[in-house]
């Protein structure tokens, strides 16, 4: 039998005794490749070292990889296999450089690249490309530009490889600008140029870009495979971008990517984040290809995003009868379901069987137990809980406890968990805007200065609120009393009309939102242009009559948006979901599909 035989039936010992005996005969790099053990890498060097070829044969650079980045190998032993070598080949240098690059210490990976500068050693694109797969993992920017201007001095600037890892470098660390530059300056692209920069732009908050880039990919003629995809579809996911999504999961259908689990999963996640759970519930109920882990278990957060308790445990029932084990994320997901629907009992009967059943518990599962237990108007048990906890709360759990006091005006509550935010060094505007409002609710003036002063000792700034809505394809971004889009005469004109329509519905502002200390006249026109008024607004006056309207919002919708985005949802006979930071709402009929409880 031939070594490869003996090593494709596992008899990986008979093969090296056999390979003694034919040595001459066996190609040496094919017999490297095959190798998938500690021992039997050894036992190569062992003859490369016996039969003195150690020092000049070409495969000796694939033996140094082998134990630089295969599981079974040691990349300290394949440090020690170079230091025997008398004149190290650039690729010997490479070899170590790739295993340094890939380990769980990237940053020598930098060092050992100035090692090979120091020592005039020849580099080439190689050396250049696991040295900036290094500095990527690192986040090494500085590195990075360093590397930037020496292979260009190199004369790399034109190896289509080497430029996609730079960019992929430059968009990991987060200077999206310096990888578009690179992009727009390759003379030559391929497939993974494009894919590197539509992923960087969605991952590095600028969805809008990749989408853009996605459909210019399309229209220069270049076809578009899983992992482009993939990216496509995230920022879908951010913006809430359902028509563009959908394009994206007709040219997945139609070119077969479908039969990919993990595209699966992003068209899933894709149509849930746009507020369409049935159309994510169709896709997850036809898919071809067996579900994943994380098909489930994004199902199920879904359904959680959307106030559909008990469809989601439902899920986490079927799941188990499916043969797929739920994991620590499947019972987060379905905590978070009875969160949102207000499924308080189901919520602590999951959580007291999750104790008992050997789940290993971490603090999002009290987190979620402590925030379902909060909203409920419970706060004593949340706060005993956090206490009974055998791992250290973290700062959600108090800013959880902190919200939910504020909800159920408990001063003394939001006192104590705001004293425990301080203490672990929170420093998030958030904290302390709930502290002042909740101070502001009781008139206690003096305390809202007090902490309001505290914010700007520690350069504290509010997150400002906004919202956006995909109308043409085109994405509209509002803030609180916008006036900058191009139709905002029109759109302060459509609110003028719904302000005037809203009153015979019964509508009242909840000037008591308004924490100032001002009159209710300059109150109410503080709730009147909240960024998610304006988006709605825009998205009635841009869209065919009974279409849906989508709007994205930062922070948590509040309670005049709410009510008031209720009525007109009845008024204009109008379908309008709302993202917010936690959630989804679904207006429809003069109802929400959140039940009131959010």
């Amino acid at each position: 039998f031939s070594f490869s035989i003996l090593c494709f039936h596992g008899k990986g010992r008979c093969s090296f005794h056999s390979y003694h005996r034919m040595a001459t005969h066996i190609n040496m790099y094919s017999l490297l490749q095959k190798c998938n053990a500690l021992i039997h890498m050894k036992q190569l060097q062992a003859y490369l070292i016996t039969t003195g070829k150690f020092q000049f044969h070409p495969s000796r650079t694939k033996l140094i990889e082998l134990f630089a980045i295969s599981p079974a190998g040691s990349l300290s032993y394949a440090a020690t296999i170079f230091r025997q070598i008398q004149n190290p080949s650039t690729n010997d240098y490479n070899a170590i450089l790739r295993g340094l690059a890939q380990s769980s210490e990237p940053t020598q990976s930098i060092s050992w690249y100035r090692n090979m500068l120091r020592c005039l050693q020849k580099i080439d694109a190689l050396t250049c490309s696991f040295a900036l797969k290094g500095c990527a993992r690192a986040l090494a920017f500085s590195e990075a530009t360093q590397l930037h201007s020496q292979l260009l001095r190199f004369g790399f600037d034109a190896d289509v490889l080497l430029l996609t890892t730079l960019l992929d470098v430059y968009a990991k660390t987060g200077f999206l600008d310096a990888a578009q530059k690179v992009f727009d300056g390759m003379l030559k692209r391929d497939i993974a140029s494009w894919n590197a920069m539509i992923s960087g732009l969605a991952q590095g908050s600028r969805p809008n870009e990749a989408i853009a880039l996605f459909n210019r990919m399309k229209e220069e003629g270049w076809k578009p495979n899983d992992v482009t995809v993939l990216g496509a579809l995230s920022a879908c996911s951010q913006l809430g971008a359902l028509k563009q999504g959908e394009i994206v999961h007709g040219y997945v259908v139609d070119e077969k990517l479908d039969n990919n689990v993990i595209v699966c999963n992003a068209v899933i996640d894709m149509y849930a984040k746009c507020g369409f759970v049935d159309k994510a519930f169709l896709v997850f109920n036809s898919m071809s290809c067996r579900k994943s882990l994380i098909t489930w278990n994004t199902m199920i957060m879904a359904f959680a995003m959307n106030g559909d308790g008990y469809k989601a445990l439902d899920l986490l029932d079927r799941m188990t009868s499916d043969g797929t084990c739920p994991d620590a994320v499947s019972y987060l997901a379905a905590l978070c379901a009875c969160n949102h629907a207000g499924l308080v009992d189901e919520g602590v009967r999951l959580f007291d069987l999750m104790k008992v059943s050997g789940v290993k518990l971490n603090v999002k599962h009290y987190g979620s137990v402590v925030d379902l237990l909060g909203r409920a108007g419970r706060l004593k048990e949340a706060y005993d809980i956090i206490n009974s906890m055998p791992v250290l709360p973290d700062v959600v759990l108090w800013q959880s406890l902190l919200g939910a006091s504020k909800t159920y005006g408990n001063v003394e509550m939001a006192e104590m968990a705001s004293k425990k935010l301080v203490e672990m060094g929170s420093n998030s505007c958030g904290d302390f805007v709930l502290l002042s409002n909740i101070y502001a609710a009781q008139h206690r003036w003096k305390d809202v200065g007090r902490v309001r002063e505290a914010m700007i000792s520690n350069d504290v700034r509010k997150v400002p609120g906004f919202s956006y809505t995909e109308i043409d394809g085109r994405i509209h971004k509002f803030i609180n009393c916008d006036q900058s889009h191009p139709s905002s005469k029109e759109i302060y004109a459509k609110l003028d009309e719904i302000k005037f329509r809203i009153k015979g519905y019964g509508y009242i502002a909840e000037t008591n939102l308004v924490l100032h200390d001002i009159g209710d006249e300059d109150k109410e026109n503080a709730l009147n242009y909240h960024s998610e008024k304006l988006a709605v607004a825009y998205g009635l006056i841009s869209t065919v009559d009974g279409t849906p309207v989508q709007v994205i919002k930062n922070l948590r919708i509040c309670v005049d948006c709410h009510a008031f985005i209720k009525i007109i949802s009845n008024i204009f006979n109008r379908e309008i979901i709302v993202r917010d930071r936690a959630r989804f709402h679904r207006f429809k009929d003069g109802v929400c599909s959140c039940k009131d409880y959010w």
